[in-house]
């Protein structure tokens, strides 16, 4: 956790866009305010981005990108933009499928789909979608080579999907995670979690709704100011 200014840490922390609410009947000129969702595991998690979202511990690193999972309500499948890496002097690690899976803000957990659902699914649309949207994920602990998280590969690839990829503190490796949500994606609270060696990092991103992403979007810089007065209480 070297690379992170603590500063910067826990002021993208709390803006990570975890239930935000104005209070009944406030004030134009209140402050808005944000509660931290609970992970249950010690870690950091910070925002690089309105929809990308990262967490780590001292053995793990991982962020995500969200917008087309986000735009996705309703429906069946959801698509994440996924990088992943071990720490400085971390042990190399094989992230296998059953390591990775998705919490819904009712509490079920989903596993990661399989290849095989994942092509009988013929998500071209989805995924097309995704390559017009994409935002970067390109955030990482330095001195990382990019590799290939290949759990699945889009339908008009060549490229054959893995069952597990090799981790070194070297390698940051990025890829899509998808999942087969029952009932369909809602709004709310999600994680993803990810098992490494040791411990569990867990990652929060929150379905927005059109509300929800305005009242973000108007108070961002007040929200900024909010969560720096409030680090600076605690320091």
């Amino acid at each position: 956790m070297r690379y992170k200014n603590s500063l910067l840490v826990v002021l993208v922390c709390l803006l990570s866009l975890w239930p935000i609410a104005a209070p009944a009947g406030a004030q134009t000129e209140q402050k808005p305010t944000v509660k931290i969702p609970e992970p249950g595991v010690p870690e950091i998690m910070t925002m690089e981005g309105r929809f990308v979202r990262a967490a780590y511990n001292n053995e793990g690193y991982v962020i995500l990108g969200y917008r087309v999972a986000n735009d996705s309500v309703g429906e069946e499948w959801m698509l994440l933009e996924i990088g992943v890496t071990v720490m400085d002097h971390v042990p190399d690690y094989t992230l296998k499928r059953d390591a990775i899976s998705l919490t819904t803000p009712d509490g079920t957990k989903v596993p990661l789909a399989t290849a095989e659902e994942h092509r009988k699914a013929n998500l071209r649309a989805l995924e097309g979608r995704a390559n017009a949207v994409r935002d970067s994920i390109n955030y990482f602990p330095p001195a990382r080579d990019a590799c290939r998280l290949g759990f699945f590969a889009d339908s008009s690839s060549r490229l054959m999907p893995w069952d597990q990829v090799g981790l070194t503190s070297t390698r940051a490796c990025m890829g899509r995670l998808y999942f087969k949500v029952p009932g369909g994606i809602q709004y709310g609270q999600h994680w993803l979690d990810v098992k490494f060696e040791k411990s569990l990092v867990r990652v929060p991103f929150r379905i927005l709704t059109k509300e929800e992403y305005k009242f973000l979007d108007k108070n961002y810089k007040d929200i900024s100011k909010q969560v720096e007065e409030a680090f600076r209480k605690k320091s």
